[in-house]
């Protein structure tokens, strides 16, 4: 019974951690359930992450973490652009960039990027967003880039 005991607390420890995201501590509750597909909820700084059990020996757990952030700032960008949007993103490791925009209007986002100041983030998904409109860093590019960040 000790044995189980002493596991559970490093079992409990493991799933429940406080991270930085963006400069901000919060609160990560990850919780394995029988569901299909990940889903989260935010209560005050504490973010409760539900997986479904088939992600315990995944290793995903960095990109859920990630999601929150890029989700709100892909939000408050699409909001900001007056609706232009990608096709969809992903959320996906990229072995030598921060994002890009495929040929299907998809953003791809790393999730390392939760590494970097939360600018850093705004920027690339902005630049993204950008691509949709120009596909080349062409003078209206860096015009609209201007226009939505001038400090970029």
């Amino acid at each position: 019974m000790l044995k189980l005991f002493r596991k559970r607390g490093k079992i409990e420890k493991d799933l429940n951690r406080t991270v930085k995201i963006f400069g901000e501590t919060i609160s990560v509750r990850v919780i394995y359930k029988k569901l299909k597909n990940p889903e989260l909820d935010l209560v005050g700084n504490i973010i409760n992450v539900y997986l479904p059990n088939k992600y315990k020996r995944s290793g995903n757990i960095e990109i859920v973490k990630a999601r929150v952030e890029i989700e709100k700032v892909m939000e408050e960008t699409r909001i900001m652009l007056k609706g232009l949007a990608p096709e969809n993103y992903e959320i996906r490791k990229l072995s030598n960039k921060l994002s890009k925009l495929t040929l299907e209007r998809v953003i791809i986002i790393n999730p390392e990027i939760v590494k970097y100041n939360k600018q850093v983030l705004k920027y690339v998904i902005l630049h993204e967003f950008c691509h949709l409109k120009y596909k080349t860093h062409s003078k209206g590019f860096y015009k609209m880039m201007q226009k939505y960040m001038p400090e970029y």
